[in-house]
């Protein structure tokens, strides 16, 4: 068995040119028509001029569409997973919850709120290589983005795909973030279990710190993380423009790290508090507070090689390409008895 896969697939929304490729012949092709019927009927021009061959320059057109859709597959880099490992590792069971609201777009901690975020836990995901993770992506609502996995590859891929898209309801809903969180666990009670919230804490909804104590009842730590800062700065609509939230009365929204209250969710739920900004020393503190914790062995199963299978369609599109060169608008000798060319 084995795992397919595009890395990168973004390059497959240019298939969508495709019918763009197809109106423009089809346009092309009734404009040509029509200069012809200028001369004569089309019979005519065809006694006239006994050498072309209309239907070689449709063939030729179909060779070119197709070599370019698999030239977008090139791009789109197809992988197959073709190594299945079983892991054991020791480890703990570590559930990444991320604030994915729209303040988490502001760009007081450079590039954003977001990506620093995004960036932060791909290290933790790389250097506790022997946890199983999960990933929980919340703003008005929560929702498990990644259920439980020893396969640290994978839960880089999601996090990679987070965006505020990804949550339609606006608002910072932790307290449901830690409890969704909190079904994300096996039932392993030998095995330690923590949580890294993630989040700027604005406009905060409700019950955070009883979800966090909830938690520690359980043994599980509730770690905050606060990206932000106090001074805080307005939200951009869309990255990097200058277009930016307005209040009802034309005013820039401006969003501030809540620090005190991302505070009290750490104590409460008795993990760490760190802030995140522009330099490592939250990654750090987190990093020493989960290695406080007692690792247990993990089993699991992973695709650990993926293969590129580009080659395949690259030699295909250059195959079709140069079948396209090899036939020529008009007839001649080579191809003249071969009927598909007529």
């Amino acid at each position: 068995m084995s795992v397919f896969k595009f890395a990168n697939p973004e390059y497959l929304y240019l298939f969508f040119a495709i019918p763009v490729f197809i109106i423009g012949f089809i346009f092309l092709n009734i404009r040509k028509r029509k200069s012809v019927e200028k001369l004569g009927t089309l019979a005519l021009v065809k006694k006239m001029m006994p050498e072309l061959s209309l239907k070689r320059t449709y063939l030729k057109f179909w060779i070119v569409l197709v070599a370019i859709g698999f030239g977008i597959i090139v791009l789109a880099r197809p992988q197959f997973g073709t190594k299945l490992e079983k892991l054991d590792k020791k480890g703990i069971e570590l559930v990444i919850a991320i604030d994915v609201s729209n303040s988490m777009l502001a760009e007081d901690i450079r590039p954003s709120r977001l990506t620093k975020a995004k960036q932060m836990l791909t290290r933790i995901i790389d250097e506790r290589r022997d946890d199983k993770v999960a990933i929980v992506v919340f703003a008005g609502e929560a929702y498990i983005q990644l259920p439980l996995t020893p396969d640290n590859q994978s839960a880089k891929l999601f996090l990679e795909t987070i965006n505020p898209d990804l949550v339609p309801v606006q608002g910072t809903a932790i307290g449901s973030a830690i409890d969704i969180s909190m079904t994300c666990f096996s039932n392993d009670s030998e095995i330690d279990k923590a949580i890294v919230l993630i989040t700027d804490g604005e406009s905060h909804e409700g019950d955070a710190e009883q979800a966090a104590m909830r938690a520690a009842e359980q043994g599980v730590h509730v770690n905050v993380v606060g990206v932000g800062t106090a001074e805080g700065t307005v939200i951009p609509l869309v990255p990097g423009s200058n277009q930016v939230k307005r209040d009802t009365q034309g005013q820039p929204v401006v969003s501030k790290l809540n620090e005190e209250m991302c505070r009290q969710i750490a104590k409460a739920g008795q993990g760490l508090y760190a802030h995140a900004d522009n330099s490592n020393s939250a990654l750090k503190s987190l990093q020493a507070e989960l290695e406080k914790l007692e690792k247990k062995e993990i089993e699991g199963v992973a695709y650990s090689d993926y293969d590129e299978k580009f080659q395949i369609f690259a030699w295909i599109m250059f195959i079709l390409l140069f079948l396209e060169i090899c036939i020529f608008e008009k007839k001649n000798r080579i191809f003249r008895n071969i009927r598909l060319f007529k």
